[in-house]
């Protein structure tokens, strides 16, 4: 299936310029394009675009805080901020945007990033269920309760716990279980030892690691011996990592 992308620009004629780049680039489709921060939130919760060509300053208003909402509502979309202001590099690191490019565009510049995109692009299905977390001391482990029943989550099986789509998702070597309880929560209860907060969205069993590789400019990608899933971390815990096993 295509990658699905969004546009967020004020300027048509900057989205007509990145929808006729990417739609030189096969297994992209532009699946809508916004003038307006608060169209594009509309338009994101509609499209489920997994990468956002976003403006930072758009008819007076903040393309951070737009980028902030989108990452809450799905950490691993790859937001792009394509500007003609080089000075909030800093702020984009903030919200570990995937790149930063800025206007005028070198079009075999975009077509770079596109290019990681797809190399990087992986499609993944979950299933959710409206469970609640709470930590069942001396048994090392989680009790999820649901509305008629209750599942005993054995710690050391937890390969990774991640927010997906304004939920946390806690993936065993087996199972998923989805939770109203923030990765705060369920962070505390976790020995820091075995655990590590290695993103605002991530928690990862680090004896679970397999690979550690570069994602977007501020970020590196996690893969697991046990799980076909991945997580992000950032450059900060990434330089953690290696002081603990080097």
């Amino acid at each position: 299936m295509a990658i699905k992308v969004l546009l967020v620009d004020d300027e048509s004629g900057i989205r007509t310029l990145l929808r006729k780049i990417i739609q030189r680039n096969d297994g992209f489709e532009v699946v809508g394009e916004c003038e307006t921060l608060a169209d594009a939130i509309t338009e994101f919760t509609k499209t489920k675009p997994e990468v956002v060509f976003l403006d930072i300053e758009m008819n007076g208003s903040s393309g951070m805080e737009c980028a902030k909402v989108i990452a809450d509502l799905e950490p691993k979309t790859k937001i792009i901020f394509a500007t003609a202001h080089s000075e909030y590099m800093s702020d984009a690191f903030e919200v570990y945007a995937f790149d930063y490019i800025v206007k005028p565009f070198n079009v075999e510049r975009v077509n770079q990033t596109l290019g990681r995109i797809k190399s990087l692009n992986e499609s993944v299905k979950i299933d959710h269920l409206d469970k609640i977390v709470k930590y069942e001391r001396g048994l090392d482990k989680l009790l999820v309760k649901g509305k008629e029943s209750i599942s005993f989550v054995d710690i050391k099986e937890i390969v990774l716990v991640q927010r997906e789509n304004s939920s946390t998702v806690i993936y065993t070597k087996k199972d998923s279980f989805s939770t109203s309880a923030s990765l705060t929560d369920i962070e505390s209860k976790l020995d820091s030892e075995q655990f590590m907060r290695s993103h605002k969205s991530y928690i990862i069993n680090i004896s679970q690691i397999k690979k550690i590789e570069p994602y977007g400019r501020w970020t590196y990608i996690v893969n697991f011996k046990d799980l076909n899933k991945d997580a992000l971390m950032t450059v900060e815990k990434y330089e953690e990592i290696k002081k603990r096993f080097l």
